[in-house]
């Protein structure tokens, strides 16, 4: 088990924690615990699921927890949805086994545990990819659905639970409920985006795409400011892949410049094989001052200018295409001991030009640095979900390095500048959120909160949901 002094992520969790428990001889302890983001860290006690029936023996064992429960995957939410102060979280990464595949329709069927980057190790070899991936493949299905995760095609495709067909849901009192558009469609609504409260999932079925080549047809467009990545936005509607990267630390003329990226997958048929294991670490806690305005802005200078031509079009692997930054292994440790705070609103068409221009002069004049500023449009096709975050408009991710005296109070104006302008957080990312902003964003989380399960709570729950 680690020492009381080390903080370790569900990720570490799968491989440290699962080997030390014995669950026929051992009791679990309780030790720190943090998210991707690293902030905060809670004890928390550390219940490795392997088997689809340890769920239930577990509550037996541990006479029903009475400090509570949550299941947590890979633990790459970025905030407090995935904790616990002093609780028992369900490390579901055990749970990681294939059960069924149709390699006519791309029906899969899998354990919640598998990531999916497993998934893809077995999908890609056989002509099937993601219908809807976020920008890291370190996520298990299980948390794909409890945060009905989006990609870069959102305003093609939609939400990861558009492409879920079913699963079963485990609830504590033993109940399991086979949920899909058409049974249980309360409980479908509910778990798609409900942060893994309403239960343990034991298996999900999903509906794969196909391909015929791992590479992506690839184009990179240079803009400069909010209405130019609008132009572009709607120049290029029908590309199945857009993304933009935008410099958050410009000032002047170059306010808001940043790089479209756009892209499909090649028609050309190509060999299809699995991905390699990066091998790449970052190897310690970066010093608290490597990151500051100075050294942000000149990074996004060398990025802005990487391309030699205002835009360039190339084919290039899925992998760095999807997920750039999944090849250095715990890059999140270039933010520091502290950790990182993330922030990602999403604000509707109508002040969604006003409030970006807004939010960004705001991060601009604020002395703070975010080198990872992703913006994107959101479509109009529903979430599936009752809490679900994309709404149609546009979202802008940034994060930050944790100084409290200067990143709170930024995230505190921010918030609070999305909820005029009529938008609302990611409860994925955040670890700020106030229960006002969260109820007012999310009106439905009273009807949401008729299907949580009584067991299952979480830090992020709790904060959001009090008095």
């Amino acid at each position: 088990m680690p020492s009381v002094t080390e903080t370790v992520t569900a990720e570490q969790a799968s491989t440290q924690q699962v080997e030390a428990l014995d669950r026929s001889t051992a009791q679990p302890s309780q030790v720190p615990f943090s998210s991707w983001g690293r902030y905060p860290a809670y004890d928390a006690t550390l219940v490795p699921l392997q088997w689809q029936s340890d769920y239930p023996a577990v509550l037996g064992k541990h006479g029903g927890m009475p400090a509570g429960a949550l299941p947590v995957g890979m633990g790459r939410s970025y905030g407090d949805s995935c904790l616990l102060k002093d609780g028992n979280l369900l490390v579901t990464t055990g749970m990681n086994r294939l059960i069924a595949f149709d390699a006519e329709t791309g029906l899969l069927t899998a354990e919640a545990g598998l990531t999916l980057a497993q998934l893809l190790d077995f999908a890609v070899p056989r002509g099937w990819f993601l219908p809807v991936t976020p920008g890291t493949k370190y996520v298990t299905l299980g948390g794909a659905v409890a945060n009905d995760i989006h990609g870069k095609n959102h305003h093609i495709a939609g939400t990861f639970g558009s492409h879920v067909t079913q699963f079963e849901l485990l609830r504590s009192d033993g109940s399991r409920l086979h949920c899909s558009r058409t049974d249980n469609t309360d409980w479908f609504a509910a778990t798609i985006g409900g942060l893994g409260l309403t239960g343990v999932i034991p298996w999900i079925q999903l509906r794969l795409k196909p391909i015929v080549s791992r590479r992506i047809d690839y184009e990179g467009i240079q803009f400069h400011g909010v209405d130019e990545f609008l132009q572009l936005t709607e120049q290029y509607k029908d590309v199945e892949y857009t993304v933009s990267w935008v410099d958050c630390t410009g000032t002047g003329k170059n306010f808001a410049r940043g790089i479209f990226m756009l892209g499909d997958h090649s028609k050309i048929p190509d060999q299809l094989t699995p991905s390699p294991e990066p091998k790449l670490v970052f190897p310690m806690d970066a010093p608290s001052f490597a990151l500051n305005s100075a050294t942000v802005s000149a990074f996004n200078t060398v990025f802005f200018h990487k391309q030699l031509k205002p835009r360039v079009r190339t084919l290039q692997d899925y992998e760095p295409f999807f997920y750039p930054l999944d090849k250095v292994l715990h890059w999140n440790r270039m933010y520091g001991k502290s950790g990182l705070l993330q922030f990602q609103y999403a604000l509707p068409w109508e002040s969604a030009r006003e409030g970006t221009i807004a939010m960004l002069n705001e991060v601009a004049k604020s002395g703070l640095a975010s080198f990872l500023a992703v913006l994107k449009a959101f479509g109009d096709k529903p979430s599936p979900g009752m809490l679900s975050f994309p709404q149609p408009g546009i979202t802008l991710a940034l994060d930050f390095p944790i100084k409290p005296d200067k990143s709170f109070p930024l995230f505190d104006r921010l918030a609070s500048m999305t909820l005029d302008y009529g938008g609302k957080l990611y409860p994925a990312k955040d670890a700020r959120m106030t229960a006002e902003q969260f109820q007012q964003a999310y009106p439905q989380w009273e009807r949401f909160a008729r299907y949580k399960d009584p067991l299952l709570t979480s830090g992020f729950w709790e904060r959001v949901t009090a008095a």
